[in-house]
């Protein structure tokens, strides 16, 4: 069974969740607190984590949102607290990821959340978290390992959380924990993946070894065709494996920054009443983005195409439209509830989320403003 360690340590291999009450011994837990959605317990995850464990945690709580806010981070803080807890237990996407960071985080720190937000410097005031094992059960997101959060807050923004002490000591990548997600979450959340492992490696920094996870990452799930497997057949062990491994490997290549497909994604999605999915909303941008950023760094698509199986000079936008097409991934964001009158919130929004400064190239108000309309249909 792989047990690495990069920006923390993952055990990783099906049936790696029978190593969780070891793991939280090594961490020094004896009353974790679980943080997961109605979702895992209603497939009976939540179950199978209870049995693993072996003992009684201090408290559950199986309700985050979509997009978790302030608001819910300061009422499971205060749920955590009061069960006399010293550590959690993140079961789930991200946003079970998001919303543990977050009570970790209030938990152990003086509020408000604000305060820690990175557009505004706050990263810095990021100390050390309760410990946090963090236990995927989709293939996306990567939050497991990576070093940020979301929240939306209560002023209606959605900020990013950035520090080195928001990565989750230890990381349990189950895939057998990934059977039971339907294909459209499947398709969804393994897109979110790879345009984690795209964007990572477009942004214009100097980082080859994330570079070189991201393109491996792409490689898994497209240029070998695993999203796609593990999207006809869910129960393909072999699939479920490569894409949890691709989805960490996004996550490690995203270290080096993300672009304006997440900021446009991040500024979609904070409109509550539309519950939008992250990984829907990367795959609707990301061809668009692509096309935008064409001619800003050849040598780096040249290699994506390589990733990608692609043939020379092979349009990487048309790829991904027909990528998404294949595995059931709407084609506009009209067709998953946006509209023209969206837009320019989402436009400001974006401009103010840090991805937005890691894009290829320099994007402008207008651009946003156009790429917007094509994606929008």
């Amino acid at each position: 069974m792989p047990v690495m360690t990069f920006m923390n340590t993952c055990i990783f291999d099906h049936g790696a969740i029978q190593k969780l009450p070891g793991v939280l011994r090594g961490q020094g837990v004896s009353k974790p607190f679980i943080i997961t959605d109605p979702g895992i317990k209603s497939a009976g995850i939540l179950e199978t984590i209870l049995e693993a464990l072996g003992a009684e945690p201090a408290g559950v709580f199986a309700e985050t949102v979509a997009n978790p806010t302030e608001d819910q981070a300061i009422k499971v803080t205060d749920l955590y607290k009061s069960a006399g807890a010293d550590g959690i237990i993140a079961l789930g996407g991200g946003s079970s990821m998001d919303l543990s960071k977050a009570v970790g985080l209030l938990a152990s720190h003086e509020g408000p959340l604000e305060k820690y937000a990175a557009m505004s410097g706050g990263s810095k005031h990021i100390k050390k978290l309760p410990p946090l094992i963090a236990i995927p059960t989709t293939a996306g997101t990567g939050s497991e390992v990576s070093v940020g959060m979301i929240t939306t807050m209560n002023n209606g923004r959605k900020e990013t959380f950035a520090s080195p002490n928001l990565i989750p000591p230890v990381a349990i990548c189950d895939p057998d924990l990934t059977f039971g997600l339907p294909k459209m979450m499947t398709a969804a959340t393994g897109m979110d993946a790879v345009t984690h492992c795209i964007e990572a490696v477009l942004v214009p920094v100097s980082n080859p070894p994330a570079e070189g996870i991201g393109y491996d990452g792409l490689t898994r799930a497209v240029g070998d065709g695993w999203l796609k497997r593990a999207v006809e057949d869910g129960s393909d062990p072999e699939a479920r494996w490569h894409m949890m491994m691709a989805s960490y490997e996004g996550a490690l290549a995203f270290v080096k920054g993300l672009g304006s497909v997440h900021a446009l994604s991040h500024a979609a999605g904070r409109l509550h009443e539309k519950k939008l999915h992250h990984g829907t909303l990367n795959a609707i941008f990301l061809p668009h983005l692509l096309r935008f950023n064409e001619g800003a760094a050849e040598r780096k698509y040249e290699r994506l195409r390589f990733a990608m199986g692609l043939k020379e000079g092979a349009d990487l936008a048309d790829a991904i439209s027909k990528l998404n097409e294949s595995i059931g991934i709407p084609h506009t964001l009209k067709e998953i509830g946006l509209e023209a009158s969206d837009g320019p919130g989402v436009v400001e929004y974006a401009l103010a989320d840090l991805a937005h400064r890691g894009n290829a190239k320099p994007a402008s108000q207008e651009d946003y403003e156009r790429i917007y309309e094509r994606a929008l249909g």
